[in-house]
Parts: structure tokens; sequence; C-alpha cells
């Protein structure tokens, strides 16, 4: 069963989202998917953390970060919490840190870019709320596929 976005989008060109190409890989997955649990917050990711903590089951956390370039919202140490707990990924709409130790684990990590700053701590957002971001509308419990092609969304658990 493939999980390629370009043999989903042939397979299922009415039932998917497609994210503008923004996206750099930055993990040492570079195909992923799951369903998703959403986070939207502004250069603090204290909720990032906590909900890493939690078990992932295979899902992929959506950091809708407002697209900022002035601090990290993901670094090395909540990515292996992230592998430690079972998530499939993390898609951040804004920047990442510690990107060469990002690299070594079997975590998906699209961001924007890197930043060396790490973000604020005050535990400010929101959690399974709807993002918007992309061009794409990102909900909790739908499902993302990744890969070097780019990011799909779909209501629903797609095969090709």
């Amino acid at each position: 069963m493939s999980h390629a976005t370009t043999d989903l989008s042939d397979a299922h060109p009415d039932a998917i989202q497609v994210a503008e190409p923004m996206f750099r890989d930055f993990g040492g997955q570079r195909a992923f998917h799951g369903a998703i649990a959403t986070v939207k917050l502004f250069e603090d990711n204290a909720l990032v953390r906590s909900i890493l903590e939690t078990p992932g089951a295979g899902r992929v956390l959506v950091v809708d970060g407002g697209g900022s370039m002035r601090c990290a919202l993901l670094g090395d140490q909540l990515a292996e919490l992230a592998v430690r707990n079972g998530w499939a990924g993390v898609v951040v709409h804004g920047c990442i840190r510690d990107s060469e130790a990002i690299g070594q684990l079997p975590l998906g990590v699209k961001a924007l870019a890197t930043h060396p700053l790490k973000s604020i701590k005050r535990g400010e957002g929101q959690r399974e709320i709807p993002v918007r971001f992309a061009g794409v509308h990102f909900r909790p419990g739908a499902w993302l596929y990744a890969d070097g092609d780019g990011l799909i969304v779909s209501e629903h658990p797609l095969t090709a």
C-alpha cells in the first residue's frame, strides 16, 4: 500500500488538499503520515512540549506558529520526546532548531526554516482546533501525508 503523495493525489484528486510548497524537510524520516493533532501559538512552544509528552499513537502534530521567523518552535529535545512517545511527525508553520540532530531521528519534520533562538515558554496558545496555513485547512483527526514531493491532507485515511 503506497502512501506517496503523488500516488494519493492521482488516486484521490477530489478528496485531498495540497499544501503550498513552502516546507523544507528536516527529520530523518522524509515520508510520514498519520491522523492530525493541532496546536496554534505564537513564539511560545510550551504547548508543543505538553502535547509531545502524550502518546502520539502514530499521529502528526501540526503546529501553527503563525509563520514566525523570529525563533524556533521545535528543537532536538522535543523531537526526541516525539520519537519516544510514538509521534509520526511534526509540521511547523514556523522555524525549528538543532536541525542536524533532528535529521538523525526517525521522525518526519517539515518546517519553514531553521533559527537558533529558542521560543518563550508561557504556555499560551490553543490545542486541538482547526488551523489554516499553506492553503490547507488542518482539522484534528483528519489525515496528513508528507514526503519529499509535498504535503497533502484528507478528511479520511487514503490508499493509492
